[in-house]
């Protein structure tokens, strides 16, 4: 992950990135997977260097940014199904961060999969929906890091990446859940009525 000196840096791309993806996810979907890609790809290539070498650890997300960017979308025909496989496991992560253990592997794949067969079969609702969720899940995590809350900081300056996106960002708070509810729906009214149509329209009149 970045140094710690990073972390209100890093908090702020994540507020940004997740409000972009929350309210415009569907008309920028490309965009979308572009930037979790980079996202992905930074934090693993960055987890790689030892905090020692801050520098070396910078130009290894940023290398990281741009290989993960490019794979993103050289899968956007299969796009879709990735988001609904992340979606579908995420939601089992969810669900599990407020029961005591860990999902087992098997019901995470079959959520991940059940997650990629629904996707495919309702492409423009699942992805406003994803994004949407997806969005606000970042913007929250995002939101807490700015606020100092203890885990999301440890995210944002953590060296192990499967962190970046802790599941219970301020222990203790009960406005994470609302907010992020709260903001999930905004979002997926917001790109149902304004900015998923305004695509359509533009789609149209390209197509005549």
């Amino acid at each position: 992950m970045l140094p710690a000196s990073y972390q209100t840096i890093a908090a702020g791309v994540l507020l940004a990135g997740g409000a972009l993806a929350c309210l415009a996810g569907y008309r920028l979907f490309k965009a979308v997977l572009a930037v979790s890609g980079a996202i992905l790809g930074g934090l693993a290539a960055s987890s790689l260097i030892g905090e020692s070498t801050p520098a070396l650890m910078v130009g290894a997300a940023i290398g990281g940014a741009v290989v993960g960017a490019l794979i993103m979308l050289a899968a956007y025909f299969v796009g879709v199904a990735l988001v609904g496989a992340g979606l579908g496991a995420g939601a089992v992560h969810l669900i599990y961060s407020q029961l005591p253990g860990d999902p087992h592997p098997f019901l995470v794949v079959l959520a991940a999969v059940g997650g990629a067969l629904l996707t495919t079969w309702l492409q423009r609702y699942v992805i406003i929906i994803s994004t949407a969720l997806g969005g606000a899940w970042t913007m929250v995590v995002g939101a807490a890091a700015l606020r100092g809350a203890p885990e999301a900081m440890k995210a944002a300056a953590e060296g192990d990446v499967w962190v970046a996106y802790p599941m219970n960002p301020a222990p203790g708070e009960s406005w994470v859940l609302w907010a992020f509810l709260a903001l999930g729906a905004v979002g997926t009214l917001v790109q149902v009525r304004v900015t998923a149509d305004d695509a359509g329209r533009v789609t149209a009149r390209k197509k005549k």
